[in-house]
């Protein structure tokens, strides 16, 4: 027990916003690599149609959620992270929230007949159960967040994700189809929440008009800013199940899923960097603020490029060999949105950045531009060029999203990207795909075993060669591993 209370005193000596990060960074590893396992059961088990189908019920959810959340979540992490009446402000939301799912489900109630998917899957009622556990979940968890305690965040996050694909993996054997998949999704979220509410120092109080102003005051922006970011996540998949199917659905998903492993060092630092960005911009410190968007920026490209890399020289058969036949139709999809994860990068670090700067009329009038070019895109792209023209509209739409997104940052910040960085990144890229071009030209891959074992070789020599060409990030790491294990 004390060689484990030593630990946890090392590791708590770390800066926090690297321990944080690092906490996040674990979780998504683990959480990644469990999430992948599952959905190469599910692809193989019930097939695209019902995945398709609950990735359908989960684009309602996101939206629904979206519109009872009203922008008030993150307002609620603004203000509790400020410091000053966080009782009350934590209060203000939940009530604020619990008000508006009341007045969503209702209305979703009263208009039940003009949802055929969800009724034709059987997923309706988990949705109104969804949006009650939610309701829960997010008061805890942003409470959580906006309290500073991100690493507990992270760990409530991935205890929700995980509880769900263990319960879901359980359903699909067990014969439940869809209704599993959606029922696991909404036991997940109700555990995470039984478990982080023995975290949480913020109590409900009696709170006034003042605070539900002051959060409606910033949380309007954010409630447009959120939807946009709804919408745009969310359309595509609508709108492939609209114009083409479920099994489209499921093949577009699934490539989506796979890709965003690219993305998840970025996702770590967003939850991470949002109340500390806040509480530097309060008392002005600018420095940090530029110092921690450039490192962030570096540490999620790091993973992205040589994933890019690895998807255009192997995709094609790392899906059939873990999905299925019926997936790998989608390996030009797949290249398209690599490509998308990359840019996902820059936008979703600026936005983070602008939103805890209060930067948010502007955000505002850029993510609702980019929404309605999304839409269209899709409508006119989808048609004719079925599950990659979502992945054009979306890629397209999230390019402008970084210009215009960059033009607004600049003016108030330094935006520098750590180009020594960068270059040592694409040096160690381009070099692991030479290797892996080589040895698909002279190896014929057939078997899954065949695919794992140049992925494998070349994460080795990626992350061996980033390590030597890259002094910082190389003492960074090393930082780390000695404040563990030798302090």
């Amino acid at each position: 027990m004390s060689k484990l209370n030593n630990l946890v005193s090392r590791i708590m000596n770390i800066d926090a916003i690297q321990r944080q990060s690092i906490i996040s960074f674990i979780w998504q590893i683990v959480l990644a690599a469990f999430g992948f396992l599952s959905t190469v059961y599910f692809a193989r088990t019930v097939g695209a149609s019902v995945l398709g189908g609950y990735f359908l019920f989960v684009s309602y959810f996101s939206i629904v959620s979206m519109v009872t959340d009203g922008g008030f979540a993150v307002a609620a992490i603004k203000r509790i992270s400020e410091g000053e009446e966080q009782n009350e402000y934590f209060s203000a939301f939940v009530a604020l929230r619990l008000l508006f799912v009341i007045l969503i489900v209702l209305i979703l109630i009263a208009f039940r007949g003009y949802f055929v998917d969800l009724n034709n899957a059987g997923t309706f009622i988990w949705l109104l159960l969804a949006l009650f556990v939610a309701v829960l979940y997010g008061a805890i968890s942003y409470g959580l967040q906006g309290s500073g305690k991100v690493g507990i965040h992270a760990t409530g996050n991935f205890i929700n994700n995980f509880s769900r694909v263990v319960i879901q993996v359980v359903a699909i054997y067990l014969g439940f189809s869809v209704a599993g998949l959606a029922g696991g999704f909404v036991a997940g979220m109700f555990i995470a929440a039984i478990i982080q509410l023995r975290f949480l120092n913020l109590r409900l109080t009696r709170f006034g008009w003042k605070h539900i102003k002051s959060l409606s005051t910033f949380s309007l922006w954010i409630f447009f800013i959120s939807s946009g970011m709804v919408v745009f996540s969310t359309a595509d998949t609508i709108m492939i199940g609209y114009y083409l199917g479920n099994a489209d659905v499921g093949v577009y998903r699934i490539v989506l899923q796979f890709t965003s492993l690219a993305s998840f060092t970025m996702v770590a630092f967003r939850s991470t960097l949002l109340p500390r960005i806040s509480r530097w911009g309060k008392i002005g410190k600018m420095d940090p603020i530029q110092i921690s968007l450039s490192r962030a920026l570096t540490y999620s490209l790091i993973l992205a490029i040589p994933m890019l890399v690895g998807g255009f020289i192997l995709g094609d058969k790392l899906l059939y060999h873990f999905y299925g036949k019926d997936f790998a139709q989608g390996y030009s999809t797949l290249v398209i949105l690599f490509f998308v994860q990359i840019v996902n990068i820059f936008y979703y670090l600026f936005s983070t950045y602008l939103t805890a700067m209060d930067q948010l009329k502007d955000l505002c009038k850029a993510t609702l531009i980019a929404v309605v070019m999304n839409i269209g895109l899709n409508v006119l792209l989808i048609p004719s060029m079925g599950i990659n023209g979502a992945a054009v509209a979306a890629l397209c739409t999230m390019g402008l999203n970084v210009i215009m997104t960059f033009s607004i940052l600049s003016k108030n910040m330094k935006v520098v990207l750590e180009t020594d960085s960068l270059i040592n990144i694409l040096k160690a890229s381009f070099i692991m795909l030479v290797f892996i071009g080589c040895y698909r030209v002279f190896i014929p891959i057939s078997s899954l075993l065949l695919v794992l074992i140049p992925t494998i070789l070349g994460v080795i020599i990626y992350t061996v060669l980033i390590l030597k060409y890259d002094r910082k990030i190389n003492e960074e790491l090393m930082s780390i591993i000695r404040q563990i294990v030798y302090q």
